[in-house]
């Protein structure tokens, strides 16, 4: 009966750790970032495309003093 026990526990030790190791190799197999293409098909969805026109704030030091000046 113990012998049967032991082979039963070694069994279902192989399984799980089969098992984690084939997960982990999935794993590193999906993450792989030199397989993927880069280019204007991968870029973000919200980046913006050639042509347009793009809203930015100066936060330069000397624009920032300038207008702290202006309020004081």
């Amino acid at each position: 009966m113990e012998a049967l026990l032991g082979i039963l526990y070694f069994t279902f030790f192989a399984v799980i750790a089969g098992g984690a190791f084939a997960l982990m190799r999935q794993n590193l197999q999906s993450t792989d970032w030199s397989a993927r293409p880069r280019g204007v098909a991968s870029s973000h969805p919200e980046a913006p495309r050639q042509g347009d026109e793009l809203l930015y704030a100066d936060l330069s030091r000397e624009r920032l003093e300038r207008l702290f000046e202006e309020t004081a």
